[in-house]
């Protein structure tokens, strides 16, 4: 068995990443990294970092095929993300009228609540446990 250290990165093809960088960095609190353009590609490659750490690459592909389903298409189901308080980061949240889901609980019991990136992509929000 090979022995994974961490998560290095997660990657996620957007359809225009200036709407999908101000998300993540606006909404969620990313900063970008560095950013590339790659002619040959014609693909942006944006990678950003939270609290310091680089946790996330956006790229952009032409004619890239839209979601399938929601959110049950083979593959990556959501990306989830940890906050202090669920309450107030949804507070927050609907004063950038960005919409979400009220809050709901995990299996374990911790509260959580749903949002969407600009390509519909389903990001989980869970509260740390105190």
């Amino acid at each position: 068995m090979i022995q994974i250290e961490n998560v290095n990165h997660v990657a996620v093809i957007c359809s225009d990443w200036k709407k999908s960088l101000s998300f993540y960095c606006d909404v969620l609190g990313f900063e970008v990294q560095d950013k590339t353009y790659r002619e040959e590609r014609d693909s942006w490659l944006i990678r950003l970092s939270l609290h310091g750490s680089y946790l996330l690459e956006l790229f952009t592909f032409p004619n890239s095929p839209a979601r399938l389903s929601y959110p049950e298409a083979c593959g990556l189901r959501h990306l989830a993300f940890r906050v202090k308080n669920l309450e107030k980061t949804l507070h927050q949240l609907d004063l950038m009228n960005v919409p979400h889901e009220t809050i709901r609980n995990t299996p374990e019991g911790e509260k959580c609540a749903f949002l969407h990136d600009p390509d519909g992509l389903p990001i989980e929000l869970v509260e740390t446990k105190a």
